[in-house]
């Protein structure tokens, strides 16, 4: 099963979590907030968690992977640093002001599978060489009229409140706060550009050879499952959040044709998607090039992307 691009249309169940807040007013913790458009054009005002958040935590899971995996990593992404390969200083001693963007690429797919996959923007020696990220993830969103954030009172029980006083009492004292708690069924879009693995925008060639990019592409369908599996975020010491219901579509494409998604914010999403590739399927001499799978639980995303990890082989541009 040749794969080039892939993509996820869905709805997230998670009741009482606080994946992504906006900061503190005091002792007030905001949540984060978007307005959205309806298919009729009404305007809603709806919790949301952003596609950086679900992206940092999909990154986070494949830097656990290329480490199990013994997939190459730079030492920077090896600890989780957010600036990724431009932290790495061995990385950096090799570059130079006369280093071409595509030789800067050619090295950084070389270094470090979370860089290939994830993206960058080398800026060091005032350069400004771009890698286009694998992973695109749009906001989770959620569904007008089916979620709904509240705000709790918390109190940090101390025997004796008076005894801490003075700056150095900082947090020591008796806290009172308020805190959000999410709830509802949230609208998820995600594509994966499969064929792009280990490959050099520039030069347009393969750096990396055709088994360590089954290896990487393996990797990246597997950091996937396990963003939904486990969606780290803000708060998930106490408010761990309850997972309660994943339904939605996976379509592939092993063409040049791109895995359409169809928001969830709209009803009939999957129908849409359903027409759509059937339609697709008619610009293709072999229409099995684009397929849709449909799953309705967790337990069903697991088993359709366990069956891409075990049969899929990543298309190749050239």
């Amino acid at each position: 099963m040749i794969i080039n691009t892939l993509s996820i249309s869905g709805r997230l169940g998670l009741n009482l979590h606080s994946l992504n807040n906006e900061g503190g007013e005091g002792n007030q913790i905001a949540t984060r907030q978007v307005t959205v458009v309806d298919p009729e054009g009404r305007l809603h005002n709806v919790n949301a968690i952003s596609g950086d958040m679900f992206k940092h935590i999909q990154a986070e899971h494949l830097a656990a992977i290329a480490r199990q995996e013994g997939l190459p990593l730079c030492k920077a992404c090896a600890r989780l640093d957010p600036n990724r390969i431009q932290a790495d200083e061995a990385f950096l001693k090799q570059l130079s002001r006369d280093t071409r963007d595509d030789e800067i690429i050619d090295l950084m797919l070389e270094t470090c599978v979370v860089d290939d996959l994830e993206g960058n923007l080398i800026t060091a020696g005032n350069k400004n060489t771009p890698r286009k990220s694998l992973v695109e993830f749009g906001w989770v969103v959620g569904i007008p009229d089916q979620t709904k954030t509240e705000s709790y009172f918390h109190v940090k029980y101390v025997r004796d409140p008076g005894t801490a006083r003075g700056e150095e009492a900082a947090n020591l004292g008796q806290n009172i706060f308020h805190r959000p708690a999410n709830s509802g069924v949230y609208a998820v879009v995600l594509s994966l550009d499969a064929g792009r693995i280990g490959f050099n925008d520039f030069s347009r060639r393969y750096i990396v050879d055709p088994s360590e990019r089954l290896r990487r592409f393996r990797a990246l369908l597997q950091s996937v499952l396990y963003t939904f599996l486990r969606p780290n975020g803000a708060m998930r010491n106490t408010q761990n959040p309850h997972i309660t219901s994943w339904k939605g579509s996976i379509v592939i494409s092993g063409s040049v044709i791109p895995a359409p998604t169809v928001s969830p914010l709209n009803p009939d999403y999957q129908r849409e998607l359903h027409a759509t590739v059937e339609e697709l399927s008619r610009l293709e001499v072999q229409a099995e090039s684009i397929v849709i799978f449909d799953f309705s639980s967790l337990s069903d995303f697991a088993r359709i992307m366990g069956s891409l990890i075990e049969r899929g082989r990543p298309y190749s541009l050239v």
